[in-house]
């Protein structure tokens, strides 16, 4: 395959990434107010709402299985610039699958508590919402979780970028830059929950991770690289 082919591949595979992300992870909490509201409110929003909750689990799905492939297209792309770190970026997001499904369970025991089934009528209604909120929380704590990760494969990936030569240094300067904006989230979040993160700390990952994503798909890459080709 090419490399302007592979790097087309590779932005196609960015741009599910990030609409599947942005309807998993914003859109729909947006659209059904799941943080802020009262218990009662939220679970209701839920259960009125219910195919847009299942549509938000099928984009978390979608998503996972795109950021799985895409660090080994991006490989295929990048290696030749530094094999080593091409090869702790796929890691880093390989790594990362097997924790993102298993945070996904915890919204699919959301549908299980509003199913109305029988074996749950041994659950008051406040009962059955304070699991719900329960596991809404988990969710959440793991999205928190799987931040570092989401962090941690942008350095690697943003060296390849800064130095493969066929791509603007600015995006691999500011995906580099995102790792420590998710590691500071993550970190903040953590010991210093009463604190709030100003929005403008993650602008570093969404511009270098957007920019990067339609940069490949729109323009591609070269065919021949002016990059030093490193470590292979």
């Amino acid at each position: 395959m090419s490399r302007n082919l592979n790097a087309r591949l590779a932005g196609l595979n960015y741009l599910v990434l990030v609409l599947t992300g942005i309807i998993s992870l914003a859109y729909v909490p947006s659209q059904l107010g799941l943080w802020g509201n009262p218990t009662a409110t939220t679970v209701a929003n839920i259960i009125e709402s219910e195919f847009l909750f299942r549509l938000g689990i099928m984009a978390s799905v979608v998503c996972y299985l795109s950021f799985l492939s895409l660090p080994f297209v991006l490989y295929n792309l990048l290696n030749s610039v530094n094999k080593t770190f091409a090869i702790a970026m796929v890691a880093l997001v390989v790594v990362s699958i097997p924790i993102s499904f298993v945070n996904i369970a915890s919204r699919f025991d959301v549908l299980s508590l509003i199913s109305g089934s029988q074996y749950l009528d041994i659950f008051s209604t406040e009962q059955l919402n304070a699991q719900i909120i329960l596991l809404l929380k988990s969710y959440n704590n793991g999205i928190s979780l799987l931040g570092v990760f989401w962090g941690l494969w942008l350095f690697p990936f943003g060296y390849l970028i800064y130095k493969s030569g066929f791509i603007p240094k600015l995006f691999g300067i500011l995906l580099m830059a995102g790792c420590f904006s998710y590691l500071i989230n993550f970190v903040a979040r953590l010991l210093f929950p009463e604190v709030s993160i100003p929005s403008f700390v993650q602008l570093p990952a969404s511009i270098g991770e957007i920019g990067t994503c339609l940069w490949l798909l729109i323009m591609g890459a070269k065919e021949q690289s002016t990059a030093t080709i490193t470590d292979k």
